[in-house]
């Protein structure tokens, strides 16, 4: 009974405060996220009342599970975006651009916090600047798409930038292996090859490869269905059981063995969207279908936001480095690998502002780095604070460079209920 009173009360709060943030033109993920803080440990959940909000963090932990499979749903839309058709227009510009701009705001954090590491060295440990400097290439594409979805944004910017957002997840998954590995050897004194090198590279393999065999065996079982309904249930059991997949981990030889979701889960749906004819019908019932679970997953994302970092100060000054720099190294370094890929003007300007959400994907590499003890909490608090900021000012700013970019037409979009309305009188009176 618990986890449903949460789970309506955590769904019925985002839902209303989407719509005063519609007064003030916010983006509805930015609701989404406000509503959880309020509704979180820290604000209501503070006076102790069951079903007035999440009083502890272990009752948002207990539905981890409903993030998971956002996630990998959310992953299975981007990897739609990957249409050969499509692709053939701007795979190369998104190719260079995705990666580029990941590996160089990853430099361009790591030079200031290891500056500042010099500055403040009992504050700020080496190996912390290193993996942070990793976790700062990951983008948030959850709420990205979201925003894209919600205003229907269409032109350069918007078809360059998804395909941009899983790339750089996975440019990033591959730098924060590689730092990791050498943040353990800095911080234990002995380096490994195979942790820095190998396991990460494994790690992108296995999970495409995954993300692949489950394409077309999804692929394969559809054609045996003629149902939409069937074929959406067949959609949301093969998303659910590669997510599942993915979440394992083994050791084999010494050598950790661990998937990626994300990266499965896109790979999923880019197989799917290549090789089955009627996939964009699909993916339309879908989204209707995922809607409410995307509200839920940004809901818990505020409610796991932890305010007590902003009690520390040192935190919140390494923080704002950290977010100050990473918004540089991603606007320069979208721009300059826009200009190098000859992408149209638009792109150049308003693509890395577009990049700057960072939500779970960081949160998940953070989390992987409290395997180095204190250090390891020191990234952890900081990528939460830098969340905290990015989530609540970053999709806003998504929408303002779309908007910037022409990509979103405010005077063309019209509610479900008025365009009903306007049926309804066609039907009515056919002669008007």
């Amino acid at each position: 009974m618990e986890i449903l009173l949460s789970l309506s009360i955590a769904l019925f709060s985002g839902l209303m405060l989407s719509r005063l943030a519609k007064l003030v033109q916010l983006p509805a993920v930015t609701a989404y996220l406000v509503a959880g803080v309020l509704i979180g440990p820290f604000c209501l959940g503070a006076f102790g009342v069951e079903g007035l909000g999440f009083t502890t963090m272990e009752g948002i932990e207990k539905l981890s599970i409903i993030s998971d499979v956002a996630l990998g749903f959310i992953a299975f839309s981007i990897g739609n975006e990957f249409r050969l058709s499509e692709l053939k227009h701007i795979g190369k510009q998104a190719t260079i651009i995705g990666i580029f701009q990941a590996v160089f705001t990853a430099i361009v954090v790591d030079a200031a916090l290891i500056g500042l590491h010099f500055i403040i060295p009992d504050k700020l440990p080496l190996e912390v600047a290193i993996i942070l400097g990793a976790v700062a290439s990951a983008t948030a594409p959850a709420a990205t798409l979201m925003v894209v979805r919600q205003y229907k944004a269409k032109g350069p910017v918007t078809s360059t930038l998804l395909p941009v957002v899983a790339l750089d997840d996975a440019v990033g998954l591959v730098l924060f292996s590689i730092s990791f590995g050498i943040a353990k050897a800095i911080s234990s004194g002995t380096a490994s090859i195979v942790s820095i090198i190998c396991e990460p590279l494994i790690e992108v393999v296995i999970s495409l490869a995954l993300g692949a065999a489950m394409g077309y065996i999804f692929t394969f079982c559809e054609r045996f269905f003629h149902s939409r309904s069937k074929r959406l249930s067949m959609t949301v059991a093969f998303v659910f059981v590669t997510v599942a997949i993915s979440m394992m981990s083994f050791t084999v030889g010494g050598v950790h063995i661990a998937f990626s979701p994300l990266l499965s889960c896109m790979m999923l749906g880019t197989i799917f969207c290549n090789i089955c004819d009627f996939s964009a019908e699909l993916m339309d019932r879908l989204d209707r279908w995922t809607a409410p679970m995307f509200i839920l997953f940004f809901v818990l994302s505020g409610a796991e936001l932890d305010l007590l970092v902003l009690s520390d100060l040192m935190i919140v000054l390494v923080g704002l480095v950290y977010i100050v720099f990473r918004c540089l190294g991603k606007y320069f370094g979208a721009r300059i690998s826009s200009t190098i890929s000859g992408a149209p003007e638009t792109t150049r300007k308003y693509l890395g502002i577009t990049l700057f959400p960072q939500a779970g994907v960081a949160l998940g590499m953070a989390l992987k780095a409290e395997a180095l003890g204190p250090a390891g909490a020191i990234v952890a608090n900081i990528t939460l604070f830098s969340v905290l900021i990015y989530e609540l000012v970053g999709p806003f700013l998504t929408k303002i460079s779309l908007q910037k970019a022409g990509e979103i037409d405010e005077d063309g979009k019209t509610s479900a209920r008025i365009r009903h309305h306007k049926r309804d009188n066609k039907n009515n009176h056919p002669g008007i």
